[in-house]
């Protein structure tokens, strides 16, 4: 059957080669790295683009969403300045929970999803956001637009996980949970992440997953 649509013929850098999304910084991409499954740690390898296991989780906390990154975005001085306390960025992609109704077991998928807040937290004094969103047409979570519409137990859950997923005996506090932000802050947050991008990546060429972008 023939097709006009374009294809990557061969696997794009899961960070570099992948769009942000189809309207960033409102409508994003997050590739998803962990499910709420998860015992185990998953993190992109920067050099490859594959995944990689970084290590078991530490506490008995599993993930409540789904858990990931934005692709082409990087935490670096511009998002620091958006921290009250941190002098830099965690020099990562921007980390992304996806709330969505229906349970999603699988990582190594790309969702197109709406942002509605974000989480900000430090790792060892580095600015360390979590984006909140909900996943594009979900049919019970879709018609949210701020995180302040949520049920106070969804966000507790993910406060509990960030506040306790690294802690270890000899570093029971690794991480602070800093506060819970709107979407304005959120797609301020996101904005930068873009721009650090920019400034650290150039306009890295996207092979042309503006493909995907349909989302649907």
């Amino acid at each position: 059957m023939n097709s006009s649509e374009p294809y990557f013929p061969w696997r794009p850098h899961l960070w570099h080669g992948l769009s942000a999304g189809r309207d960033p910084p409102r409508m994003v991409h997050a590739y998803v790295e962990i499910t709420p499954y998860d015992a185990m740690k998953y993190e992109i390898d920067k050099t490859t683009g594959y995944l990689r296991m970084d290590r078991p989780q530490t506490s008995s906390s599993l993930p409540p969403t789904l858990y990931g990154f934005i692709p082409r975005t990087y935490c670096a001085t511009r998002v620091a300045r958006l921290s009250s306390r941190a002098d830099r960025g965690d020099g990562d992609p921007l980390d992304i929970c996806v709330i969505t109704e229906r349970p999603i077991a699988r990582a190594e998928v790309l969702v197109s999803a709406k942002v509605v807040g974000v989480l900000k937290t430090l790792d060892e004094g580095l600015a360390d956001d979590k984006i909140l969103v909900v996943l594009d047409n979900d049919p019970f979570w879709g018609g949210v637009k701020d995180v302040a519409e949520m049920p106070e137990v969804v966000t507790f859950r993910l406060r509990h996980y960030f506040s306790t997923y690294k802690m270890t005996p000899v570093k029971p506090d690794a991480v602070e949970v800093v506060g819970l932000y709107g979407v304005e802050e959120a797609l301020a947050v996101v904005s930068a992440s873009l721009d650090d991008y920019a400034d650290a990546y150039g306009s890295v060429r996207s092979l042309a997953l503006n493909v995907s972008e349909r989302d649907g």
